[in-house]
C-alpha cells in the first residue's frame, strides 16, 4: 500500500501547477472555501491565496474532500497585498466579475502564468481588486440568475485553464522545482515527522522506497 500510495502522489505533484492560483477575496463561508480548493486540488492548482474579511476561515472536510491537506492557503492582509504579491510573481491577475470591460473567461489563455480573484457570493470581489486586476473576466449566462456561486464559478474557470494546459502539455512532466518537490512529498507522506522537523529546524531525513523514513530525525 505505501508504494501505491507514494507512487499516487508523486503523479499528483508532477501534474502541479506552481503558476496557476486563485486569490480569494472576502470568501468567508466554509463550504465555499472547501468546495474552491477541491476544484484546485482536481485541476492542479499548487497554491492558493486568500484575503479573509472577517479572520481566517476553516476548511470543512466533507465539502473539500480532504483537499485543504493537499492545496496550502497563503492568506494576504489585503486584497491589494495579495494581487501585488502575485504581480511580483509575474502572473496575469483576472477579476471574475461582470462589467462592460469583461471579456469571455475562455477568452483568457491561461497557459500564461495566471492568477484567478473570486470575490464573496453576496459582495463579488472588492473594488480594489477590480481596479488592480489585469482583466475582468465573464461566465455567458442566459438564464435569469445574476451569478453563479463561487465555488462553482471557481470550478467552471479554473477547468478551462486545465483544459488549456492540458492542450498544450503542461501535464506532462513536473513544473515544480526538485527541490519543492522532495518537501512537498516528504510532508504529504510523513506530516507527523514533518511537523515535527519544523518546529525543531530540523532537514527532514531520507524516504526509502516506500515513502518510509529510514532513520529518525534527532536534536543536535
Amino acid at each position: 500500500m505505501s508504494q501505491r500510495r507514494l507512487a499516487r502522489l508523486r503523479a499528483t505533484l508532477q501534474c502541479r501547477q506552481p503558476d496557476l492560483t486563485v486569490l480569494l477575496d472576502g470568501v468567508h463561508k466554509p463550504h465555499n472555501l472547501s468546495a474552491v480548493l477541491r476544484s484546485c486540488d482536481a485541476v492542479g492548482v499548487f497554491e492558493a491565496h486568500a484575503v479573509w474579511a472577517y479572520g481566517k476561515v476553516g476548511v470543512s472536510r466533507h465539502a473539500s474532500a480532504g483537499a485543504g491537506q493537499w492545496v496550502p492557503v497563503t492568506a494576504h492582509e489585503t486584497v491589494e497585498a495579495g494581487i501585488a504579491d502575485r504581480h511580483a510573481a509575474d502572473m496575469n491577475v483576472c477579476v471574475a466579475r461582470e462589467s462592460a470591460s469583461a471579456v469571455d473567461f475562455r477568452a483568457i489563455d491561461y497557459t500564461q502564468p495566471t492568477a484567478i480573484v473570486l470575490g464573496a457570493e453576496l459582495t463579488g470581489p472588492s473594488d480594489v481588486a477590480i481596479q488592480r486586476a489585469d482583466a475582468h473576466i465573464a461566465i455567458p449566462m442566459v438564464g435569469l440568475s445574476e451569478s453563479l456561486n463561487v465555488s462553482v464559478a471557481a470550478a467552471v474557470i479554473l477547468f478551462e485553464a486545465q483544459r488549456q494546459r492540458s492542450a498544450a502539455g503542461m501535464y506532462d512532466r513536473s513544473r515544480l522545482d526538485e527541490a519543492v518537490f522532495e518537501r512537498v512529498l516528504f510532508e504529504w507522506m510523513q506530516p507527523r515527522i514533518a511537523r515535527y522537523c519544523r518546529r525543531r529546524n530540523l532537514p527532514y531525513p531520507p524516504l526509502d522506497e516506500d515513502g518510509q523514513v529510514t532513520q529518525l530525525p534527532r536534536d543536535g
